[in-house]
C-alpha cells in the first residue's frame, strides 16, 4: 500500500472540522472504509468525495448516521436502476 494514496483521519478532522466520532460512526455503519496502517487510521483518496458528501449531509442538513445509511442505500439503488435502464436502452437500439 502506498501511503500517498491515503489521508489520515486526524487530518480530515482538522481540515473539515469534524469529530473523530463522526468518522468512526461512518466506518462502523459501512459508509466509508477506514484502514489502519502503523496504528494510525486512514481513508483512501478515492473515498474522499463520498466522505465529503456524508459530511455535508450530516452537518449542513443535520441528517443522522441512520439517515445517511438510508440515503446511501437509496442512491446505490438509483445508480443500479440507471445502469439497468442504460443496458435496456442499448438492447432496444439494436432492434430499431
Amino acid at each position: 500500500m502506498n501511503l500517498e494514496e491515503f489521508v489520515s483521519t486526524h487530518e480530515l478532522c482538522e481540515r473539515y472540522r469534524v469529530e473523530q466520532t463522526f468518522i468512526r460512526s461512518l466506518s462502523d455503519s459501512g459508509l466509508i472504509e477506514v484502514v489502519e496502517i502503523s496504528h494510525k487510521k486512514y481513508i483512501h483518496c478515492d473515498k474522499l468525495t463520498e466522505f465529503e458528501k456524508m459530511r455535508r449531509l450530516h452537518y449542513d442538513l443535520e441528517i443522522n448516521v441512520e439517515g445517511l445509511e438510508a440515503i446511501h442505500h437509496l442512491l446505490k439503488q438509483v445508480k443500479q436502476l440507471q445502469k439497468k435502464n442504460r443496458q435496456l436502452r442499448n438492447r432496444l437500439n439494436l432492434y430499431e
